[in-house]
């Protein structure tokens, strides 16, 4: 039971780093590093040794195209989550082969990779070094990450985001 847990958890983890990032297909999946690994060549289409933004921008037009299911031009809410269902299907497989060193179909807590950055993160919001990181540790330290990686996106309401005020 609570391996079947930990499998649903690691697919929702995936589900949702899958629905933020570009169509996967089997194989690119690699070690670190976002989205999917494409080479040179499968970016090149015409194979003349470059890649042009044309060339870019039919990669965005084939993303769009394998997503649009009854090929009607239009993405529908069902479209999206079954393209992320398959992305996220795809990078858990790549993910459990990847990481599963005894091969045993499974992934068990030893077999997860370590946080490589999180000690040093802790220790960089807790700002008064007292081995615990308060609600305004933490409030301070996002609006620090928010200003070096912009605000976000706001709400289509036009409400402010948490600590944002209004301004008239």
């Amino acid at each position: 039971m609570k391996h079947s847990k930990f499998i649903a958890i690691v697919v929702a983890v995936g589900s949702l780093i899958g629905a933020t990032g570009a169509v996967a297909k089997p194989g690119y999946g690699g070690k670190g590093g976002h989205g999917p690994r494409m080479s040179f060549e499968e970016i090149d289409t015409n194979g003349d040794g470059q890649i042009t933004k044309a060339e870019m921008e039919g990669l965005r037009e084939a993303r769009f195209t394998a997503a649009d299911a009854n090929g009607d031009g239009q993405l529908t809410l069902a479209e999206m989550e079954a393209a992320a269902q398959t992305r996220a299907r795809t990078r858990a497989a790549a993910m459990l082969e990847r990481m599963d060193a005894d091969n045993d179909g499974t992934l068990s807590l030893e077999e997860l990779p370590k946080p490589r950055r999180m000690g040093k993160m802790f220790d960089r919001v807790d700002a008064n070094d007292d081995g615990a990181i308060s609600k305004e540790e933490f409030e301070t330290a996002r609006m620090k990450h928010r200003g070096r990686h912009g605000t976000g996106h706001k709400p289509r309401d036009g409400a402010p985001q948490d600590g944002e005020t209004e301004q008239n």
